[in-house]
């Protein structure tokens, strides 16, 4: 499995570079907006975290302006 590769039984996809690029925004100016680090955002945005905390995924949902369903998608459904 190469590093991209979503785990066995993971479909869940960030798209967090889609939605910085959007709103012309950094992953430098994102962390600094919600105090999560640099490399934490970066595992989140090529799809290599484990799981991410309400209150991350709260605050970044809130500086991008968006709903958990435009961030997090399910690959292969519908």
């Amino acid at each position: 499995m190469s590093p991209a590769e979503p785990e066995e039984g993971h479909a869940v996809h960030c798209r967090l570079d889609e939605l910085l690029a959007e709103r012309g925004m950094t992953l430098t100016q994102l962390s600094e907006r919600v105090g999560v680090s640099l490399v934490n955002l970066s595992v989140l945005k090529n799809d290599r975290a484990r799981a991410i905390r309400f209150s991350t995924l709260t605050a970044i949902c809130r500086a991008l302006d968006c709903e958990v369903g435009e961030l997090l998608r399910v690959e292969g459904t519908g």
